[in-house]
């Protein structure tokens, strides 16, 4: 029987591939020590390209769940994830993706008058009135959150509308679609934390344990910031990758 994987709503066919796949796994039908189907098997049952099939697995081998071996296929090594969620970096384009493996559960936003430090992290005036989204991220794989994120939209920018439960897009592509803009450099800064008491509570975790602090901030043409984006990630959820690649050779 042939099973379509469709993609409404922009959401990758690799990913809900990879979810199908992870809960035929969590109920038995491919056991522990036993093998996947083949790609064409894959393939024909699901009604997906072999590129497809091929990032799905590779989506569960990142989990821990499957490894492939030469020869053999694609074995069952966990009935449940048992890796942190790994986000690959190498340009802006991927941090859509990023928000397409994952999902924003937005828990509010107000409009914020903003004020000392917070002011001066934006580098705004005080007393301006930016809008304020917090929430919590979640993967398919994981029932704890992978971080909780506090989002910051400049005045321009404040009536953007549709940030409601579950968001599967990232807060940039949304902004550039309603106001016609286009990010066009984000700036990163990466640090380690320790997670208080009241951040530890949000994200299910240990007081006092280590964290991955990610801020980006969202240019536009006129290098002027649109949105700032703080998240705060438990460091036993959360592996961040970045590729590099030599753009020049040295004569010899």
């Amino acid at each position: 029987m042939t099973v379509k994987i469709e993609a409404p709503g922009g959401r990758p066919r690799y990913l809900q591939l990879a979810t199908t796949l992870v809960h035929e796994i969590r109920t038995g039908r491919y056991p522990v020590g036993g093998l996947l189907p083949t790609e064409f098997e894959l393939c024909d049952q699901f009604g997906v390209s072999r590129f497809t099939v091929r990032e799905a697995v590779k989506q569960l081998v990142q989990m821990g769940m499957v490894t492939r071996q030469p020869g053999v296929g694609s074995r069952v090594l966990a009935a449940a994830p048992v890796t942190q969620y790994t986000q690959t970096m190498s340009g802006i384009t991927d941090l859509r993706q990023y928000a397409y493996e994952t999902s924003l559960e937005i828990e509010g936003q107000a409009l914020l008058e903003v004020q000392g430090e917070l002011a001066d992290t934006l580098d705004a005036s005080p007393g301006e009135t930016w809008l304020h989204v917090w929430g919590l991220r979640y993967t398919e794989a994981h029932d704890a959150p992978i971080c909780m994120t506090d989002a910051y939209v400049a005045p321009a920018f404040r009536s953007v509308s549709g940030l409601s439960g579950r968001m599967t897009r990232a807060l940039y592509a949304v902004l550039e679609e309603q106001f016609d803009l286009q990010i066009k450099t984000v700036h990163q800064d990466i640090r380690a934390v320790v997670l208080d008491k009241a951040a530890a509570r949000r994200l299910d975790a240990k007081p006092g344990s280590a964290g991955l602090r990610l801020e980006r901030r969202y240019l536009d043409a006129r290098d002027e910031l649109v949105e700032l984006a703080i998240s705060v990630h438990p460091a036993d959820r959360f592996t961040y990758r970045e590729s590099f690649r030599r753009d020049w050779q040295v004569s010899m």
